[in-house]
């Protein structure tokens, strides 16, 4: 048995996951997040903040300190979509290298596609019935939305530039929303997908997955969930019509009634009326009949990957 550690540094979290490697099976020993809103202005700047450097790497410190009390063996940590299109990334290697003793690694599109694949998919045929592939899984980030088609392994992949960060600071500025920047928010969805679908052949797929915060929120208020419970959340399966009413109820609230809801996490409730927004675009754009939502991701995939 060997402990591993996990760190997926994304646009708007930072998470860890500890576990433990026996055999075939992965068990949870920690799982963590923090919002640190590392993408913040990317889209307009190109640069990461320095304070979004600086709130980084506080919960990257504390990571670093319960990896060595967890007596991690082996720790791998990947930087997405934020890191990827900064221009000033060497900042942020070396407040990595600074504190966990280690660069991260700033992988590509690809590379993010094929991870979230395999945190999604292992166990998924046997743990939910009906799910069959091959399996278009969708991972909806704060910078990006990776799509990866696939049965064992990634068949084909594509990253969009749109996330729920990304959305939210380029279109969906009001509270709530005007109906104009949500329909230039959808219009960006739609044309990234279109540009996917020569990438993927979406329509072979036989399962849904959706993967990552917006995902797993829209689910818990979709089974009106008197709490964040992630149990319940993980191979739940919400109907597209379910997938359209939340997004159309989060697009419609303010900031203030999105806060009051018992399932949302308070650094999520800026941006998850464009991370709804994304999920319901694809449904309606891919014509699926419901998403099986999964709360194993990226992460589950970086700590595969290290075995």
């Amino acid at each position: 048995m060997t402990r591993v550690a996990a760190i997926d540094c994304g646009t708007n979290s930072i998470r860890l996951l500890a576990a433990d490697l026996a055999g075939d099976e992965l068990v949870d020993v920690v799982r963590r997040m923090r919002i640190v809103r590392l993408g913040q202005g990317v889209d307009r700047t190109g640069r990461l903040a320095p304070e979004a450097i600086e709130r980084t790497r506080v919960a990257l410190a504390d990571y670093a300190a319960e990896c060595a009390e967890l007596g991690a063996e082996r720790v791998r940590m990947v930087a997405t979509s934020a890191t990827r299109d900064a221009a000033n990334r060497d900042d942020f290697r070396a407040m990595v290298l600074a504190t966990l003793g280690a660069e991260p690694e700033v992988i590509t599109g690809d590379e993010e596609a094929g991870l979230s694949f395999t945190g999604a998919v292992r166990g998924l045929g046997r743990d939910v019935g009906g799910a069959r592939p091959p399996y278009l899984v969708a991972d909806i980030g704060g910078g990006s939305t990776e799509l990866v088609l696939g049965t064992v392994g990634v068949d084909a992949a594509f990253s969009m530039d749109v996330g729920c960060v990304r959305l939210t600071e380029r279109h969906l500025v009001d509270d709530p929303p005007a109906p104009e920047q949500v329909a230039a928010a959808e219009a960006d969805v739609l044309a990234a997908l279109e540009t996917a679908r020569a990438h993927i052949p979406v329509a072979t797929a036989r399962t849904f997955v959706g993967l990552a915060g917006s995902v797993t929120t829209v689910a818990a208020v979709a089974l009106d969930l008197p709490e964040y419970d992630a149990a319940k959340i993980h191979h739940s399966r919400v109907p597209a019509a379910d997938v359209r009413a939340v997004a159309e109820r989060l697009l419609g609230m303010t900031r203030a009634e999105r806060a009051a809801l018992p399932v949302m996490h308070p650094g999520r409730v800026d941006v998850i009326g464009a991370g709804a927004l994304v999920l319901g675009v694809l449904v309606d754009s891919l014509g699926v009949d419901e998403v099986v939502v999964s709360e194993h991701d990226i992460l589950d995939g970086i700590a595969w990957s290290i075995a």
